[in-house]
């Protein structure tokens, strides 16, 4: 027999959860406060587990509370989402797009990605930074609904990931403005310069290496940073050349305070967009990835 979820009982859990507060929930709801006490009873009865810790008066989720409020606003949002659909035919009322992003990755990358919900005031964007195991983490518990990253990942059974390529971008060495004129030369001059690198575990400094490897270079490295918006800072502030998309320094580069001094060969930076297979994606987020072709 299959155990199905009563949905009646749900929605006075996420009622009262979002509301913090028993009694406001039950005259909003206009039902008595013993009634919504127990259908939420029935909901962790049937869960098996407790969702509130009761201290006098006041509620507290507990650890699988939190979890289970993610999965009811997941549910009670496309139901509004549904809604707005029907209505409207563009699926944007009412919702909200929660995007994880790993911390060396280009914020201006992933302004460009928003891009399409930015001006819609009918979409509230909640953005969060990390390294990429714990937001994966937090992807496949239902807290996020995409993450993007410079790093691909690679489904099993126990992870059915989907990882999109959105984008591949050159990467560049830049600094300060030169002499008009004067050129730069990748195997003579790049030993005489101090560099500003990604850390060791960046793929684009990986290919880097490879790269000076190769052509027997020998690089000279003022610093190494495994943060995109500091090693932004440093390019800028540092004098010294850095090795980035030039998406990174687009601002700086627009108003003159960095140059690019050359492409580096065989070292490129790919953009993914990482999702749960089987999952349903709302309208929205599809409309994200269609922008950069991957669908």
């Amino acid at each position: 027999m299959i155990n199905r979820l009563n949905f009646h009982h749900l929605y006075y859990f996420w009622s009262v959860a979002s509301e913090g507060h028993l009694t406001r929930t039950a005259e909003r709801l206009h039902i008595s406060q013993s009634a919504l006490s127990a259908q939420i009873r029935q909901l962790e009865q049937q869960l098996g587990t407790p969702l509130f810790l009761r201290e006098g008066r006041k509620l507290h989720l507990t650890d699988m509370g939190v979890k289970v409020m993610r999965y009811a606003e997941a549910i009670f949002s496309l139901g509004n989402e549904l809604i707005a659909a029907t209505q409207d035919g563009e699926g944007w009322r009412g919702s909200t797009l929660r995007i994880g992003s790993v911390s060396t990755l280009s914020r201006n990358f992933v302004e460009g990605f928003l891009q399409p919900v930015l001006a819609s005031r009918e979409v509230k964007l909640v953005l969060e930074a990390g390294d990429l195991d714990s937001l994966l983490a937090r992807l496949s518990s239902y807290e996020l609904d995409v993450v993007l990253s410079n790093r691909p990942v690679i489904a099993d059974d126990k992870h059915p990931w989907r990882c999109r390529t959105l984008a591949r971008q050159a990467v560049y060495l830049v600094g300060p403005p030169r002499p008009a004129g004067e050129d730069f030369d990748l195997v003579r001059d790049l030993p005489e310069q101090a560099l500003v690198l990604p850390s060791a575990k960046s793929e684009i400094r990986v290919r880097f290496d490879l790269m000076c490897e190769q052509m027997g270079i020998q690089p000279s490295i003022h610093a190494e940073v495994d943060d995109m918006a500091m090693l932004r800072l440093l390019a800028r502030d540092s004098g010294s050349l850095a090795l980035l998309p030039a998406i990174v320094v687009k601002d700086e580069l627009d108003r003159g305070l960095l140059q690019l001094y050359c492409s580096v060969p065989g070292v490129e930076e790919t953009f993914y967009g990482i999702t749960v297979k089987k999952r349903f994606e709302t309208e929205r987020l599809q409309r994200l990835f269609v922008q950069f072709g991957a669908r």
